[in-house]
């Protein structure tokens, strides 16, 4: 009798057991089907208080930035409200726009530096023959309204004082020209924000790798808020 009651009592404790699983794995499927929902949507759309922070920062921006970005656009053939809302991604709009240290950039310069590594991007050991980790860490600093990374003026043959001073817009412009102006000439401006933030064009996941998974969402989305001036030609040269 008493083993007939320990087996009833083993099955109760299976059966409330594998119910406990289920419930378990229930709520894990909605946690990460709510969890894949968010990240889809933080990645796609703009949220409510990033869209009114970025309406807010505009006239800013234009005030700032508008006849620079303007001149720049015109010179090197690039679209206006790219460059106009790439900047407020980049520098919220403000002048000055300040700066933005990365340290494993800096430990990768480092490394290229010392012999521990062949390259970085563009940057080989030639072109740090000698530096500081002074140098090295205003390199590894991303300057300038579009916060361009110091080691782009490598490619630029520019110094840092150029990128981060007064001709920041036209020199920024040109190393976009000379990086990915062809994907913009072609309309590809998602591929363009993508680029500008990791060096990639936006991922045919549909899930994009940018530090901040709002940044393509708004900008994309910012465009539409920076008209080109009237004599700013609208349509761009696929040549």
């Amino acid at each position: 009798m008493a083993k007939r009651r320990t087996k009833r009592t083993a099955k109760r404790k299976k059966k409330v057991d594998r119910g406990r699983l289920k419930h378990l794995l229930s709520a894990v499927g909605v946690f990460a089907f709510l969890y894949v929902g968010w990240q889809f949507y933080n990645s796609h759309f703009v949220t409510p208080w990033h869209a009114a922070g970025d309406k807010a920062g505009a006239s800013a921006a234009l005030d700032n930035y508008q006849d620079d970005v303007w001149q720049a656009a015109k010179k090197y053939n690039l679209d206006y409200s790219y460059l106009m809302s790439l900047l407020m991604l980049e520098c919220s709009g403000k002048r000055p726009a300040g700066s933005r240290f990365e340290p494993h950039v800096f430990k990768r310069l480092k490394q290229v530096r010392d012999g521990q590594r062949a390259n970085y991007e563009n940057v080989t050991a030639k072109h740090l023959a000698g530096a500081s980790d002074d140098a090295i860490r205003n390199l590894a600093t991303s300057w300038g309204p579009f916060q361009l990374m110091g080691y782009k003026c490598i490619l630029l043959d520019v110094n840092i004082r150029d990128i981060r001073g007064s001709q920041g817009i036209d020199h920024g412009a040109k190393w976009i020209d000379l990086t990915y102006g062809e994907s913009m000439r072609r309309g590809r401006f998602k591929d363009c924000f993508h680029m500008h933030n990791t060096g990639q064009p936006y991922p045919r996941t549909g899930m994009p790798r940018t530090h901040d998974p709002q940044y393509v969402p708004r900008g994309m989305a910012m465009m539409k808020q920076f008209k080109a001036p009237s004599d700013l030609t609208t349509s761009l040269s696929l040549d």
